[in-house]
């Protein structure tokens, strides 16, 4: 079981960036995924999570309405669209995997974690 994030890097405050997550293990259960990010001293944070299923999504209020969540069932690839980035978007990000029975927006749900991409955006 391997996910790979990528995607990251430097941007200006207004601009764009998508990260993408690929799952290494066909047979993988993908059923919810999920998205976190931190940031130097901070503790990991929710960003978004997904059911592979139905794309029933769930944001952060800090990004909701700038970041989308979306999965390619096809390519084994999960997505973050990034709009609208502002500098306290500013960290790195994971893509990870959720037990489908635990909350989506606790770290302790997610089991498996891929390494993280990190994102830039300056002011």
């Amino acid at each position: 079981v391997q996910l790979q994030a990528s995607g990251g890097g430097l941007v200006q405050a207004g601009g764009s960036l998508r990260l993408s997550c690929a799952v290494a293990e066909a047979t993988f259960n993908t059923a919810h995924m999920g998205w976190w990010r931190q940031s130097p001293g901070k503790e990991r944070e929710f960003v978004a999570s997904i059911v592979w299923r139905d794309s029933k999504a769930r944001y952060a209020d800090s990004v909701r309405g700038r970041f989308t969540i979306s999965r390619n069932n096809a390519k084994n690839t999960m997505y973050l669209q990034m709009n609208a980035l502002k500098p306290e978007d500013t960290a790195v990000y994971f893509c990870a995997r959720k037990d489908p029975r635990l909350d989506s927006t606790r770290a302790s749900s997610y089991d498996v974690w891929g390494q993280g991409t990190q994102v830039t955006v300056s002011s």
